[in-house]
């Protein structure tokens, strides 16, 4: 039986979607936009500052889920722009590291929700 989860850590959906579903041991997340789950805008700033806070609300609602981020096996990143891959790898290595990093497929997309810079999902396990 799958759970939906929900967290007010995040982002509210903006859409007809869960912040994630929970299904046996794993956890599959939605895409996390860099939007402050609070007044759900957009963070200040560019690339870098996207990434963080994509990252957070990705972080937020795998604790909703009873995951970590290192219980993470893969993600996948969605990037408006290629020239901004190497900023956005800054970020992830500050969060994910170079030891067992999960799978991870990175892609520019034509156009992202909102206009966001990037946006990530992931699979994980619960611990």
């Amino acid at each position: 039986m799958k759970t939906t989860i929900h967290t007010e850590s995040a982002p509210a959906a903006i859409g007809p979607y869960s912040q994630g579903t929970a299904f046996k041991e794993l956890v599959f997340t939605s895409g996390q936009l860099p939007l402050d789950p609070t007044t759900m805008a957009f963070v200040e700033g560019g690339i870098t500052e996207q990434a963080r806070q994509s990252l957070s609300n990705l972080q937020a609602v795998l604790e909703a889920a009873g995951a970590s981020i290192d219980s993470v096996v893969k993600t996948t990143c969605f990037l408006s722009d290629m020239e901004n891959f190497v900023a956005f790898n800054e970020v992830y290595t500050e969060v994910f590291g170079t030891e067992n990093a999960p799978s991870r497929s990175c892609v520019e997309a034509a156009r992202l929700p909102k206009d966001a810079l990037v946006e990530v999902e992931a699979i994980a396990y619960i611990k």
